[in-house]
């Protein structure tokens, strides 16, 4: 999924900068959108603006907290994309056009197709950031695949968006921020990294 974001690694800033301007940003997810579509047989119908809000929410909660990232890069990494989920799943740029024949809901992508969308986003700008800034490459989870998980996330997240950034934690097979997942509480992950780039 990655490769959908060739918009953004044609750029010559890198992807961790260029997704930070709107206009790349919304290229990317359009791109993307057209890549889930192709993936799961559905057409999705983007509202841009609703999109441009949900990358405007992104961006300031992004900074806000960005100041506790320096010697936690990859782990802000992680949160930011957790923020970006957070924000298109409360302003949900995305809806799908409705089908002829019911469609096989076992399956996550077509559980839940928005939601299945700004997960694999989220997933896949943060795998070409830090492919890029740190030379590491994350495997997709199981919990990916496992529909009682994006259950509980669809209904955890319209009581409290929040839960967004901690379920994206897990999708990313991290340890998720259940208490204050909106919070960036960082971890020691400078360790694992002696040679990773600013």
């Amino acid at each position: 999924m990655k490769d959908a974001l060739h918009v953004l690694e044609k750029r010559d800033l890198p992807v961790r900068k260029t997704i930070r301007r709107a206009r790349w940003f919304v290229a990317a997810f359009r791109d993307f959108l057209g890549t889930v579509e192709d993936e799961t047989k559905r057409s999705f119908i983007l509202n841009e603006a609703h999109l441009m809000s949900a990358f405007t929410a992104w961006f300031r909660a992004f900074e806000a907290q960005k100041y506790k990232a320096k010697e936690h890069r990859l782990e802000y990494v992680t949160f930011a994309a957790g923020l970006m989920l957070r924000e298109l799943v409360r302003y949900a740029p995305v809806s799908v056009a409705p089908v002829a024949s019911p469609s096989d809901q076992t399956v996550p992508a077509k559980f839940w197709p928005e939601g299945y969308l700004y997960v694999t986003f989220c997933l896949a700008v943060r795998e070409a950031v830090i492919e890029q800034d740190f030379s590491l490459v994350k495997d997709t989870t199981p919990e990916l695949a496992d529909l009682r998980t994006w259950w509980s996330f669809r209904e955890n997240t319209q009581e409290d968006i929040d839960m967004a950034v901690g379920f994206f934690e897990r999708f990313a097979g991290e340890t998720p921020n259940w208490s204050m997942p909106g919070l960036f509480l960082p971890k020691d992950d400078e360790t694992r990294l002696p040679n990773s780039r600013q």
